[in-house]
């Protein structure tokens, strides 16, 4: 008795389809971080100086900050 195997036809590659899928993903989650991080921006900027100055940073810091590129250790308060 002879068995065929039904993945004889099939191509051994990853379709193409979960490829483009998983860059649409990607592309989605990164489109929804930089809007989040823009409104963590924006809402940052809408803070008075002693209110900035309460959370650790300075009006200059704050991109660096909400980017994760801020070094708490440079800027001390006396």
């Amino acid at each position: 008795m002879t068995i065929i195997s039904q993945t004889a036809g099939q191509s051994l590659r990853p379709s193409s389809t979960s490829g483009f899928l998983a860059s649409l993903f990607n592309l989605t989650c990164a489109l929804f971080d930089r809007i989040e991080r823009r409104t963590a921006v924006k809402t940052l900027n809408e803070l008075d100086d002693r209110a900035l100055r309460d959370i650790g940073i300075t009006r200059s810091q704050i991109e660096d900050a909400v980017y994760g590129q801020f070094k708490a250790e440079l800027t001390r308060y006396l």
